[in-house]
């Protein structure tokens, strides 16, 4: 797969309103727990146990760390079109030119045709999309009419790598 990569991308969720709710939240738990087990305070007026409490605060740190580690890749060559959203995919999806109709940068919004960002599943006639942030996208529409819509920060890199290829249809 490596060998002649005409396009790679890799991007992360770098949303500021994400990262400031998630900073907001860790800081309010951890606060809390530390107060309420160490301290004897109880956090808020209907205090959870500490077990609880403790578990909050895990899973929280644990979807924090998911967000940190999570992000989506792509690859294109003579060969096809690798993608992957890691950690979901561990290996990279393939799709070969030859199962592909359609290949085409494009704007959409991801609120009203996929329901917002990640591993989406939009309406019957949009297929599925996997983003992370933004509102350009790769669009692929496959031999047997599925649709797959990978989101990009690079849509004129993109644009250009598809007609090295003799890929775009504009």
């Amino acid at each position: 797969m490596e060998e002649g990569i005409i396009f790679s991308e890799k991007q992360r969720f770098r949303q500021w309103w994400l990262w400031l709710i998630l900073f907001v939240l860790n800081g309010v738990f951890l606060n809390g727990a530390f107060k309420q087990i160490f301290e004897g305070k109880q956090f808020g007026d209907q205090p959870m146990s500490n077990t609880a409490l403790l578990i909050s605060v895990f899973v929280l740190l644990l979807i924090t760390f998911l967000f940190v580690i999570l992000r989506l890749e792509t690859r294109i060559n003579n060969n096809g079109v690798y993608v992957r959203f890691y950690p979901f995919h561990l290996s990279f999806r393939y799709f070969p030119w030859e199962s592909i109709n359609l290949a085409k940068v494009r704007k959409y919004s991801p609120i009203m045709e996929f329901g917002g960002w990640g591993i989406r599943f939009g309406l019957i006639t949009k297929g599925r999309a996997l983003n992370v942030s933004g509102n350009q996208g790769l669009q692929l529409e496959f031999n047997n009419y599925q649709k797959l819509l990978i989101g990009t920060h690079k849509p004129e890199e993109l644009k250009q790598a598809l007609h090295i290829l003799g890929k775009d249809q504009e």
